[in-house]
């Protein structure tokens, strides 16, 4: 999706102001602490900060609960490994998947 002037700005400004509060971590940061605050190992004080940036940036919050939804969705596709794989999907994408798995 194509953001227009007043998103980019308005998410600049963000990033600036957010770089600019005590305590607070970037965008960038907040990715990189995602999988630990899922698996609940974030010590008390950065999961306090990881917990402050979601309050204060939604972007974050929509990505986090993204990455949540394709974290449930991976689960549920190994729920069966011998289900027959849908027709819906593409020849090519199961070959490409096989030709992965044997590397």
């Amino acid at each position: 999706m194509r953001r227009t002037l007043v998103q980019r700005i308005t998410r600049w400004m963000r990033g600036v102001m957010l770089n600019h509060m005590p305590w607070m971590i970037t965008c960038r940061e907040f990715e990189d602490f995602i999988l630990a605050y899922l698996e609940g190992d974030l010590p008390e004080k950065q999961r306090f900060v990881f917990e402050l940036h979601l309050r204060v940036c939604r972007d974050c919050r929509d990505y986090l609960a993204a990455y949540r939804r394709t974290i449930e969705v991976s689960k549920r596709a190994f729920e069966h490994p011998d289900a027959p794989v849908p027709k819906s999907v593409p020849e090519d994408l199961i070959t490409a998947v096989l030709a992965a798995r044997r590397k």
